[in-house]
């Protein structure tokens, strides 16, 4: 054993000058700057006083034909089975930079036979001496290996990849909830032409009443055969008009056939479903700083750049020197009879440091490409806060915005209606012409119309503050995402 002693010496000698040598080089991870955003108290567009409402409330969750669609797009939609796809793949990526963690054991077995001739030792061999031609030999081993990651390279390329399954998961949520939104727009829309059809059939009744009235002063010479015209121009609006509804609705199907990858015919006996009372839901109020626990894609830009501060540290751990042990034990033989003898065993085991001495940069170049994607996911953090800030703003400020403009209209609906029921009165009675009739006619079809139009834009600007202010998980639940995984 003493013989061995000024071996080992050496190699640890070795060892310790190349540690020496490279902790000249290593350092930390350099320090880069990610202050939390200085987001407001409160926004600037909210209505004044505090609003005690469920963000639920601003989905249309009472009208079946949403219900209906949203459980299909849930279910089969492309985009989002894609995403779990991708959540797949990072949970598969994140295993692995776990198992790098762990020791790698392989094991193998050989047979190897080999030949020689005798020739080749020339003929003047002594007559004792004998040369086995014919050689057979049998192998078995057991090798393994380990990292033990003495400066934590491996565990931050760990923390990287779960950080990056959190991201995809949060791309997931966000990707659901656009979904939910664009479905929940598209019934709004297939509603409001719904009023806008029953609003302009009515004009088209009363058209055609001023149609009959005028046509019977006619035949009784009272009033010239212009005023018949001009009301069928009247009829013929409101009928036109009608018509041009069916462009809206086939772009509404085509649209949900895409959001929900369902037939189109489906999507049509969805929409046939009668709909809920017509009602507005008050907004409710927040807080800027609570999208930041809302908002799934600020939750997938924070993983992002808890991802990126993880990589920084692994390219920094890169400077340090990278101890591995290894370890071998097998069998070795000449035949298959002599692989159970004890001198058949056969082991080794060592352990091997690699450290940088000289690599002209190359580390250091790593080391401000990371420090730079770090920098970069900070910035991204920042805007996607302040792309929810302004976007969260302009749906508060379009919900009280609508909100005024519904109520103008149905004031103006209320006052044009009383207006042409006033001047079919006078025109009855003969103190008015009935030009007059149709001026206040068209006034009063164009502020029905209008009226369903408002009210449409209203629930619309409630689903753009429902995406704004991050959804509700309540109700877009995981079950298309973790399908996936659980198959």
């Amino acid at each position: 054993m003493t013989r061995h002693r000024p071996l080992f010496a050496r190699l640890l000698l070795t060892a310790g000058a190349s540690i020496a040598v490279s902790a000249c080089v290593a350092g930390p991870a350099p320090e880069i700057a990610t202050p939390p955003p200085a987001l407001p108290q409160s926004f600037a567009y909210t209505a004044s006083g505090e609003t005690e409402a469920s963000v639920d409330a601003l989905l249309p969750v009472n009208d079946p034909a949403f219900l209906t669609l949203s459980d299909a797009a849930l279910a089969g939609s492309p985009s989002l089975l894609e995403a779990a796809a991708r959540i797949d793949k990072a949970i598969a990526n994140a295993a692995g930079a776990g198992a790098n963690r762990m020791p790698v054991v392989s094991g193998d077995a050989s047979v190897a036979g080999t030949r020689t001739s005798p020739a080749q030792f020339g003929s003047n061999l002594p007559a004792a001496f004998g040369i086995d031609s014919e050689r057979m030999r049998y192998g078995a081993n057991i090798s393994g290996s380990w990292d033990p990651d003495l400066f934590g390279q491996l565990r931050a390329r760990e923390r990287a990849a779960d950080s990056l399954v959190d991201a995809a998961g949060a791309d997931a949520a966000a990707l659901r909830i656009s979904i939910m939104a664009e479905i929940a727009a598209a019934v709004v829309d297939w509603r409001t032409l719904k009023a806008r059809e029953a609003s302009l059939k009515e004009d088209l009744v009363a058209a055609e009443t001023l149609v009959t009235l005028a046509d019977i002063r006619e035949r009784a010479g009272i009033a010239p055969g212009f005023d018949r015209v001009r009301a069928e121009t009247v009829a013929e609006s409101s009928r036109a008009r009608i018509a041009a509804l069916d462009s809206e609705r086939v772009r509404i199907v085509g649209r949900l056939v895409t959001l929900t990858a369902q037939p189109a015919q489906s999507v049509k006996e969805a929409l046939a479903q009668p709909g809920p009372a017509a009602s507005i839901p008050d907004a409710p109020s927040t807080t800027p700083s609570q999208l930041l626990a809302n908002r799934p894609d600020i939750q997938a830009a924070a993983a992002r750049l808890a991802a990126s501060d993880a990589q920084l540290y692994a390219a920094a751990a890169d400077r340090f020197p990278k101890f591995t042990l290894s370890a071998a034990l097998g069998l070795l033989a000449f035949d298959v009879g002599g692989l159970f003898d004890g001198d058949a065993a056969v082991g080794s085991a060592g352990g091997s440091l690699l450290a940088p001495l000289l690599d002209f940069g190359r580390i250091e170049a790593q080391i401000d490409g990371a420090a730079a994607d770090k920098r970069a996911a900070f910035q991204a953090y920042r805007g996607r806060v302040f792309a929810a800030l302004g976007e969260a703003e302009t749906a508060y400020g379009l919900v009280q915005s609508s909100d005024r403009q519904l109520v103008a209209a149905e004031r103006e609906r209320a006052s044009a209606n009383r207006a042409a029921e006033l001047a079919e009165v006078r025109f009855r009675a003969g103190l008015s012409n009935f030009l007059t009739v149709l001026d206040a006619r068209r006034a009063a079809d164009a502020s029905g119309e209008r009226v369903a139009v408002t009210r449409g834009q209203a629930l619309r600007s409630r689903l753009l503050l429902w995406q704004a202010l991050g959804g509700n998980n309540g109700f877009v639940n995981d079950q298309a995402i973790t399908r996936s995984t659980s198959q």
